[in-house]
């Protein structure tokens, strides 16, 4: 992760502070609450100007979104770019396709909404979920 992304970023270092900025965040850009079922989270970085954020966790996390049966593996590091209802350039999250575990590039949620929630992969597939499948406690 390059030093110079997290210039003028914003740190909450361990899990309640850490937690308590990623939840802000996703609220700040209408993102769901429940997107990032973290643990033992070390430190959480937002640069406000670039939207740049990481997430540095123990150990990877591996949580179903059970409405949707979805699998989804959250890596040790995870960065990307924040916008209103967007993360852009993601790396670090992965969502299983049977066997597969395709990295998740970028996951956008419908403005206007419709309620529905994309998530793109490095290989171009998208696929779509309903955004409450991924409220918080989900």
């Amino acid at each position: 992760m390059a030093a110079a992304a997290k210039e003028g970023g914003i740190v909450k270092k361990g899990h309640e502070e850490g937690m308590k900025m990623a939840t802000s965040l996703l609220q700040e850009f209408e993102l769901p609450m429940g997107l990032l079922p973290l643990a033992d989270v070390v430190e959480v970085g937002y640069v406000k100007e670039t939207g740049y954020m990481w997430i540095v966790q123990k150990k990877k996390v591996e949580h179903e979104f059970k409405l949707i049966s979805k699998l989804v593996s959250y890596d040790t590091e995870i960065t990307g770019r924040i916008e209103k209802k967007r993360i852009k350039k993601l790396k670090g999250v992965k969502a299983k396709e049977l066997m597969l575990w395709p990295p998740v590039s970028e996951i956008t949620v419908d403005d206007p909404p419709t309620g529905k929630i994309h998530f793109k992969s490095l290989a171009g597939i998208t696929k779509t979920f309903p955004v409450e499948a991924f409220a918080a406690g989900q």
